[in-house]
């Protein structure tokens, strides 16, 4: 497996940009509900320093999901692992307009081809809290298999404990969950 590296990722009217602080305004826009960040480690940036610092202290590769010409969300890879050809898709929040739309399984499908068909990954891993029930069926829903719950495993912005439930998908099993997202998308 190739060693991620930035790149521009595009189908329709989505596009995963490399994240620049030129997006820093519009995501700290798009970053405005509560129901964003309910779920995720850290609060809700109300300052644009704050969204540079995320930037700019993030661990992995994130990208601005642009989407119609502006930046609406965050995605990344996280967690690569070159000596079993796997990675994590992760820390991905969209503006909450546009929950339940085509964004996120267009994002996923750009993210999980680069991983498969690009850089050749031979597992891509997902997880969430254990209980956003929300993403979970949205994660099962691109074909992922549940793998299991680490338990006490992260704190969340209030500081109460989550367990991370986490799933995977195979490249052994990409052709068909490719096949499912493409018939979901226009």
């Amino acid at each position: 497996m190739k060693q991620p590296e930035p790149v521009v990722l595009v189908r329709g009217r989505v596009s995963l940009e490399p994240w620049q602080p030129r997006h820093d305004a519009e995501l700290l826009e798009a970053a405005q509900s509560d129901d964003v960040w309910r779920w995720l480690s850290v609060p809700r940036p109300t300052t644009l320093q704050e969204i540079s610092s995320l930037r700019e202290t993030h661990i992995g590769l994130p990208w601005a999901v642009v989407v119609d010409g502006v930046a609406a969300g965050s995605t990344s890879y996280l967690d690569v692992d070159l000596s079993v050809e796997g990675l994590e898709i992760g820390w991905t929040w969209y503006r909450r307009d546009l929950w339940a739309s085509d964004v996120n399984p267009t994002c996923k499908l750009l993210l999980l081809a680069h991983a498969f068909e690009e850089l050749g990954a031979q597992r891509v891993t997902l997880k969430t809290d254990g209980l956003n029930a929300r993403s979970q069926a949205a994660i099962r829903k691109l074909g992922c298999s549940y793998d299991g719950t680490l338990r006490h495993h992260r704190l969340r912005a209030d500081g109460s404990v989550r367990d991370s439930a986490y799933f995977s998908l195979l490249a052994s099993e990409w052709p068909a969950a490719r096949a499912a997202l493409e018939a979901r998308l226009p």
